[in-house]
């Protein structure tokens, strides 16, 4: 019989349909009926009848015809929503789907599996967790560490031994003695009290990193989840059942709990739970649509899903994969904005580097050689001013800043789930990629000042009745002064909190939600001076850069075309942005081979950095980059 979840005025009901000739009509109306019948005033309503409504999908937001049967109109178990004529939605209500959400209009689930052992995740392999490219299962190693950590808890509870969040409170009542009979209700209790966050929910992509990181944890067999409850995590997982977790409310102290709480809330069918089939709905209605239990916790199972740095950590590899990917198409773009400058790269010479041997700074200036070596890439541009008479350029051409992310049968309380390394790590991130952003806005002006450029003024013809790039740069300044203010480092704070027994805390669930917002801000920023460079070549037309570089500017082109006149500029910045932040076409993968080539040709010039040495940790600025040609450039 098939059966379908509506949600009316905030209220989610369950409405079996006998007849599958039924219309959408009779299910709006049913559900409306249902409604009324749990409401002393009959919700207002006088009969069925005087309710209009139209009903739209959960999923999708789609409306549907009234008049269609539901079995040609939807699935089983299908989420719909009732919107009656004339209600006004309060702005605190959840939506049937959160931002970005259309992303995952096309969601497919996935074929293949990553085994999680504990040890083994890599950033990359969490992002795409959260992408929903893969789905989990556990090593046979990781699920014999589970069971052994278990059978120490089952121990503890049958011999009533007295140990911290199995037999006792939490925080303050940790000297309150829990009696066998309650030990299950007191981890319901714990995950409900602090299920306390507050602000928009995470992002179905951050929130799978944020599970598929807590599964990865409790795969090391050291927290005394049992093997049964784990497999049911691994199992919403894997359905893409994902609970409504409140971005704010963590201080990083003993782990993300209040974040990590709202995720075990869900689990356990209580709370608010979307999934690409359901949208937005009760926990309990979108497991059972999928087929899957809430969880029951046993004994030290709370505690156990709740007591970790997983939402710091997993925005923080987010962070890290988004900022390595910027860090990497930065030096394409600066490369261009010095071709459009007419820089020179003598100053950036392999010798200059090895003077000064980090890591960080020889790979950039080997990009740059890769990419505007005229022995290579013969570059029309570069031709056209060998013989000038400069002789050195501004810091921002020649000074291009750059990161490197360079067995016991008894428990014990620790402190390994605090955040000040992931929080220090995450301001580290933040102050060094903003310098990327900073460094790009000083070349955008560079771009839009005719006294600076030998440019059209703001990269424009008929200056005065066009504006060009003017207030492009005022935004790309904002932005850098924006990220000024939130690279103050958020682990400098501490609030003594749990009456002084977390009297030290990280704050790193701000550190990671700023640093990815410092980060977005460099990926605009730098999609700006972008789009100023390409703009740059049009009038340095019919002149030629090097190869790599007319591919770069070739991809801009298929996206934005030149700026004859002034016109709608934010969705142009807005598509510049996504080439810098999409895999599959972005601007590195564009330049990747060219680099690649190069370093070949040259090995062993230049050593590589590997993708893994972009992590978090050593900040290296101010390194120079170049090649040979050019004017002269004395030291």
């Amino acid at each position: 019989m098939p059966r379908y979840t509506v949600h009316v005025r905030g209220e989610w009901l369950a409405v079996p349909c006998l007849n599958s000739t039924n219309t959408v009509r009779w299910l709006g109306k049913e559900a409306v009926r249902r409604y009324m019948k749990n409401k002393p005033d009959n919700g207002g309503f006088a009969s069925v009848e005087e309710v209009n409504f139209y009903i739209r999908r959960c999923k999708g937001l789609g409306l549907l015809d009234l008049d269609d049967t539901v079995e040609d109109a939807l699935e089983d178990n299908e989420f719909v929503e009732v919107v009656i004529e004339g209600d006004i939605m309060s702005p605190d209500f959840i939506p049937s789907q959160p931002e970005g959400v259309h992303l995952y209009s096309k969601y497919r689930e996935p074929e293949q599996y990553i085994s999680l052992d504990g040890n083994s995740l890599t950033t990359e392999d969490l992002v795409n967790l959260g992408k929903g490219l893969y789905k989990i299962k556990l090593t046979p190693e990781a699920e014999a560490k589970v069971k052994q950590s278990r059978e120490v808890i089952e121990r503890i509870v049958k011999e009533q031994t007295v140990v911290y969040g199995i037999t006792t409170g939490f925080g303050k009542f940790a000297r309150t003695v829990i009696p066998n009979s309650k030990l299950m209700e007191l981890q319901v209790n714990l995950v409900r009290s602090h299920s306390a966050g507050v602000g928009k929910p995470l992002s179905p992509e951050r929130s799978r990193m944020l599970l598929a990181l807590r599964i990865n944890v409790l795969a090391k067999g050291y927290s005394g989840i049992s093997l049964e409850t784990l497999q049911q995590v691994i199992e919403a997982f894997n359905a893409s059942c994902l609970p409504y977790i409140p971005e704010k409310g963590t201080v990083g102290a003993s782990g993300d709990l209040a974040p990590l709480s709202h995720l075990a809330l869900g689990l356990i069918g209580e709370g608010k739970m979307w999934s690409p089939k359901s949208g937005w709905a009760d926990a309990k209605y979108v497991l059972e649509a999928h087929g899957l239990r809430p969880i029951t916790l046993k004994p030290k199972e709370g505690l156990a899903l709740i007591n970790g740095t997983q939402m710091i950590t997993s925005l923080g590899c987010e962070a890290v994969e988004r900022a390595s990917a910027i860090a990497r198409q930065a030096d394409i773009i600066a490369a261009l904005t010095l071709e459009v400058l007419k820089g020179t790269t003598r100053a950036f010479d392999t010798d200059i580097h090895a003077v000064r041997p980090h890591q960080g700074q020889v790979e950039v200036a080997f990009r740059f050689r890769s990419l505007l070596d005229s022995d290579h890439h013969p570059s029309e541009i570069a031709e056209s001013h060998r013989f000038c008479d400069r002789v050195q350029d501004a810091y921002t051409m020649r000074c291009c800043p750059q990161m490197v992310f360079a067995e016991r049968a008894e428990t014990i309380s620790g402190g390994n789930f605090h955040g000040e390394y992931p929080a220090k790590a995450l301001d580290y991130l933040a102050i060094g990629v903003h310098e990327l952003a900073a460094i790009s806005e000083r070349r955008i002006e560079r771009l839009c000042n005719p006294s600076l450029s030998e440019l059209p003024a703001f990269l424009v013809t008929e200056g005065g009745l066009n504006s060009g790039f003017m207030i492009a740069h005022c935004t790309a300044a904002a932005l850098v002064s924006e990220n000024k203010a939130l690279c103050h480092p958020s682990s400098v704070d501490s609030l003594s909190t749990s009456a002084a027994t977390e009297d030290h805390v990280s704050m790193g669930g701000w550190a990671a939600r700023k640093a990815l917002r410092v980060i977005e801000h460099v990926e605009q920023v730098l999609a700006i001076e972008l789009l100023a460079a390409c703009q740059g070549i049009e009038f340095l037309r019919p002149l030629r850069t090097t190869t790599p570089l007319e591919k770069v500017y070739d991809l801009v082109r298929s996206v934005v075309r030149p700026w004859m006149k002034d016109r709608f500029m934010a969705p142009d910045i807005e598509a510049a942005h996504r080439l810098l932040v999409e895999q599959k076409a972005s601007v590195w993968e564009v330049a990747k081979p060219y680099i690649e080539k190069y370093r070949r040709e040259h090995i062993p010039e230049s050593r590589p950095i590997s993708p893994t040495a972009f992590s978090l940790g050593l900040l290296e600025v101010n390194t120079g980059v170049g090649r040979d040609h050019r004017h002269q450039d004395e030291l």
